[in-house]
């Protein structure tokens, strides 16, 4: 049985029949999916959350997705095809962050057997052999990243460092955008268009949202990935794409659901969500400060 949560309860049993009944249209919008790991190993968070997919539900998903009749595409040219205004609605984008190293031996394997595409998002210094903060997570080398571009994997940007964008100095962020870009380049001789933004997108933040676009697009970049709730429309800002967030907690029933729109509600709450948490933390600084 899957989880009770009030995020499915609300998807499945109210936005869901209401889109059948106002009979909404699907096909003007493209879901990109975001994984993390395809691990059984899940962590203790609510569902929500969880970044973790077992083989097994994943394997599920790419089946649907097959069964279905879905072409999976990169970033480029689905966003390509909604600028035409062309028919969208059996597409989808499939994304994993990261650069686990259960991508290459999991999920690889399962997108071949179901004849699907998907983008992989590097981050460089841990591919590099730097250390990182990730536990006992292994990461894929160089090599392994070089057999999944030439099987046809797009590889974009994850940083050089996975950061918080949000807590560095400009400079630091532009660094971090454009040596990862150049580092995939090299090491796979061919050009890096798309990065994924590591951790929560600050998007209630006007002024980091202008400054990291302007980082972007200096270092070269031509589309940017969030977290934000959401999926891909000729509206959306190519620099601060939506998401839906894929787990191993997301049924086929809750899956068929997010790639046909019912889960965009949840983009409101999320939102909220990070304005509450910012305005905390502006105020446990302004206590703080008069203590001082």
């Amino acid at each position: 049985m899957p989880d009770v949560r009030a995020d499915r309860l609300l998807t499945i049993n109210v936005v869901e029949p209401l889109h059948r009944a106002f009979r909404v249209n699907i096909s003007a919008r493209i879901p990109m999916l975001m994984y993390h790991g395809i691990s059984d190993q899940l962590g203790d968070r609510h569902p929500y959350f969880e970044t973790s997919t077992s083989a097994a539900v994943f394997a599920s998903h790419m089946q649907y997705l097959r069964d279905q009749g879905y072409r999976a595409l990169s970033v480029p040219v689905a966003l390509q095809m909604l600028a035409d205004g062309n028919e969208c609605s059996r597409t989808v984008v499939i994304t994993f962050d990261d650069g686990c190293r259960d991508f290459y031996t999991e999920a690889m394997p399962i997108l071949q057997k179901c004849g699907l595409n998907a983008t992989l998002f590097v981050v460089t210094g841990i591919a590099d052999g730097h250390p990182h903060h990730f536990g006992n997570t292994k990461f894929m080398t160089w090599p392994e990243i070089r057999e999944a571009a030439q099987s046809g994997i797009d590889v974009g940007s994850h940083t050089v460092s996975h950061p918080k964008l949000h807590s560095l100095s400009e400079a630091n962020v532009r660094r971090e955008l454009e040596q990862s870009k150049w580092t995939i380049e090299d090491k796979l001789g061919r050009p890096v268009r798309t990065i994924s933004y590591p951790y929560a997108f600050p998007e209630e933040d006007p002024s980091f949202r202008s400054s990291l676009r302007h980082s972007v697009q200096q270092a070269g970049y031509t589309y940017g990935l969030t977290t934000i709730v959401g999926r891909g429309a000729r509206s959306c800002d190519q620099y601060f794409l939506p998401r839906l967030p894929m787990n191993q907690h997301d049924d086929l029933r809750l899956f068929k659901a997010k790639l046909e729109g019912a889960y965009d509600w949840i983009r409101g709450p999320q939102a909220i969500y990070k304005r509450l948490g910012r305005l905390s933390i502006k105020k446990s600084r302004a206590v703080i400060a008069g203590q001082a």
